[in-house]
């Protein structure tokens, strides 16, 4: 049996050489499909993108379905069902896209998450989902008030300001395209239709985007 390791890490801060989110998921995928004797070959990455993106949004995970539609692999290993996606519906609906190319879908540490289809299986893999998405949205919670409370005792972070800080009209543009459901790109696309650039004069990138989404 063959496969193709996906591997993701929502925070900037946690991509580099220097950090060892990819190896660790890496190291987990490798792990298993040594001992159920899965042939890894080829792995993908998407660094710095949040789990709450569409998959089909993501530049490793488009790179993987185009490999995989020409390779006849028709087997996905993420180390855990969150670094597939964090949030509920996006995991859900991402999953049924897999499904419906035929491709199935393991993580390492729960690996019948996304095939048992009992009332039961199905309920914790909802709650499961929801959890992992409450968490990151508590934390995005409590680094907010973190600031707005430095804010209130005239404080300031260390380094530059967010671009929250800076021009919030911008971030909040963003913020009511994706909640009518545009994509990143096509909210890259109006931001800079309605003149809204960075600070060198040229349009807002992917990765821009993301952060002013994930509130960072």
């Amino acid at each position: 049996m063959k496969a193709i390791a996906y591997l993701r890490t929502s925070s900037a801060t946690n991509v580099g050489t220097d950090k060892d989110s990819d190896k660790r998921q890496l190291a987990a995928i490798e792990a298993y499909a040594q001992a159920n004797g899965i042939e890894i070959i080829a792995s993908y990455y998407d660094a710095a993108v949040s789990g709450a993106d569409p998959v089909t949004e993501r530049p490793g995970f488009g790179q993987m379905l185009a490999h995989i539609a020409g390779n006849g692999v028709r087997t996905i290993l993420v180390e855990s069902p969150d670094r597939f996606a964090r949030d509920l519906a996006v995991q859900l609906i991402g999953h049924d896209h897999l499904k419906a190319l035929g491709v199935s879908l393991i993580p390492t540490t729960a690996p019948t998450f996304f095939t048992e289809e009992t009332p039961t299986a199905i309920m914790v893999r909802q709650i499961l989902g929801a959890v992992a998405q409450f968490e990151k949205a508590s934390l995005v919670a409590k680094l907010k008030v973190a600031r707005e409370r430095k804010t209130a005792r005239g404080e300031r972070g260390v380094g530059r300001k967010s671009l929250a800080e800076a021009r919030p009209e911008v971030v909040d543009f963003a913020l009511s395209l994706r909640q009518a459901g545009g994509s990143i790109r096509a909210i890259a696309e109006e931001l800079t239709n309605a003149g809204h650039l960075t600070a060198n004069g040229k349009p807002f990138g992917v990765r821009q985007i993301h952060d002013m989404l994930q509130g960072e």
